[in-house]
């Protein structure tokens, strides 16, 4: 088991190189607009998995998904040879759902400040039931008022 400050180093040193080698050196048609947005390691150093996006439709990405496949024995030797590691990582690239989440949640809040926008205006017309204000008012005891 390694420790963590050095898994750590080494997906950051891995996400670095994946994505300028992506960058630099692949030439494949099918690769879209793609960004790494992170890189996890596992606790032996033996597996990283990348995250990554692609900018563009589900076609795009499907294409992107292929070309990446295809050029990870590329990018493998690449981060082997930048990292000196004993044991190069086997890669494994994975779709990031992160922007699909955030854009969920982005409609989700823009429907809640709707509603709150419907009850603020329901609101600024509204009077109180009763009295406008009754606790302002002394209330008057029973044995006061039979006097």
């Amino acid at each position: 088991m390694v420790d963590a400050a050095r898994a750590r180093r080494l997906s950051g040193r891995i996400k670095q190189i994946v994505a300028t080698t992506i960058e630099m050196q692949i030439k494949d048609p099918r690769l879209g607009m793609v960004t790494i947005t992170d890189v996890r390691v596992t606790g032996d150093l033996h597996d990283a998995t990348v995250f990554y996006t692609v900018l563009g439709n589900e076609e795009e990405r499907v294409s992107s998904a292929a070309a990446l496949e295809s050029a990870k024995g590329v990018l493998r030797s690449e981060v082997g040879r930048q990292t000196g590691v004993r044991f190069t990582p086997s890669l494994t690239f994975q779709l990031d759902a992160l922007p699909d989440n955030a854009r969920q949640l982005e409609d989700l809040l823009a429907i809640a400040a709707a509603e709150d926008a419907k009850v603020e205006a329901a609101r600024r017309g509204a009077v109180p039931a009763g009295e406008a204000d009754p606790y302002r008012k002394p209330r008057i005891a029973e044995d006061d008022a039979e006097q």
